[in-house]
């Protein structure tokens, strides 16, 4: 899960606000706003978290999956 929309809101900024300040397509960054991919490159990720100022962990959040031991 992402908080892109989250912290983009709270700071009052615009998907093209992050467009205009990675450098990466407005069609990208409203992409991951969105949640409408299901794979995203870490350069990518990278270029957010520097314009935002933020660490990784900070834009995606990831709980692992419970795994059922087979016995």
């Amino acid at each position: 899960m992402n908080n892109l929309s989250t912290i983009l809101g709270q700071r009052l900024l615009t998907i093209g606000d992050v467009s205009k300040g990675t450098g990466l397509s407005r069609g990208t960054v409203s992409a991951i706003y969105h949640r409408n991919v299901n794979t995203v490159k870490i350069a990518t990720l990278k270029r957010i978290c520097d314009y935002l100022q933020i660490p990784l962990s900070e834009l995606i959040e990831y709980t692992p999956k419970a795994v059922v031991k087979e016995t």
